[in-house]
């Protein structure tokens, strides 16, 4: 290719992006690192991140950087970053499905390292002895800490325990963070990071308040999202998934649970045996 195509190519292309930008209003321009090798990563990366009139990516190869331009009203930084990584590229927010960065062509396979993961999964000496139980539990299944807290603050929740309802939810927030997005499957994965925003907001919001009253109006929401995750992963026992019609100021609330048993996490002692089981979840 003569030097003076490879110009008139590039100038098309500064101008291609030029246009995009254009026409993204309330934007908002920020630069990250995306993990990739090639021209062919940049394709993919930049392909993966555009959303027509709200997001617009141009990736250089050579500094792992990406200029990220985005209407803040319509979509957001996470949003883009979340979609290049179920593209297979990794950012230090959110790392690629394992499968997914196998498939990608040999190429392209840029090297994974702990640089990477390191805003992910964070290490043991900065936890408590309980957090390293959590990881511990989590070998097997990289969710099952959060699935255990959720259970143990829908307990607390039964027991109309603010305090403790306050605990679990802190070790939920904590299970959160801590779970390794590049061992979920890649179904796993797709699910997770549509819903983790919220997951991280319903925790927060619990642990931050002991009134059990302000608890259970977050935990509606939670369950709902935790509903999303335990459907698409694999588990050894059956979940079940409950309604009481009286929850939610008559509108009707969902929750989990490990037993079939009806005790209701929004009412306790009140009226602990109102609802009913609505769907058993991988039995």
């Amino acid at each position: 290719m003569s030097k003076s195509l490879k110009y008139v190519m590039v100038a098309l292309y500064v101008l291609s992006i030029t246009a995009c930008n254009a026409q993204i209003k309330n934007k908002n321009t920020e630069t990250v690192k995306i993990y990739g090798n090639c021209g062919m990563c940049k394709s993919t990366i930049d392909k993966a991140g555009h959303m027509k009139n709200q997001a617009n990516v141009d990736w250089d190869k050579e500094t792992k950087m990406a200029t990220i331009a985005y209407d803040s009203l319509k979509t957001s930084k996470a949003d883009i970053l979340k979609r290049i990584a179920l593209a297979g590229y990794d950012s230090d927010s959110f790392l690629a499905p394992d499968d997914t960065y196998s498939n990608l062509p040999s190429c392209c396979q840029y090297e994974r390292g702990k640089e990477v993961s390191s805003t992910m999964d964070m290490s043991a000496n900065d936890h408590s002895q309980h957090s390293n139980t959590m990881t511990k539990m989590k070998d097997n299944n990289p969710l099952s800490a959060v699935f255990d807290n959720y259970f143990a603050l829908k307990n607390a929740l039964v027991q109309t325990d603010g305090a403790t309802a306050s605990t679990s939810a802190k070790n939920l927030s904590t299970a959160i963070n801590d779970v390794k997005m590049g061992k979920l499957s890649n179904d796993v994965h797709i699910v997770w990071m549509k819903i983790l925003d919220n997951l991280k907001t319903d925790a927060q919001k619990i642990a931050d308040t002991k009134e059990t009253s302000l608890q259970r109006q977050f935990f509606t929401s939670l369950s709902n999202n935790m509903y999303e995750v335990i459907k698409s992963s694999k588990q050894e026992t059956p979940t079940y998934y409950q309604y009481c019609p009286m929850a939610n100021d008559g509108n009707g609330a969902n929750w989990l649970s490990k037993a079939e048993t009806i005790k209701n996490p929004y009412y306790g002692s009140q009226m602990l045996s109102c609802g009913k089981t609505v769907e058993t979840i991988n039995k």
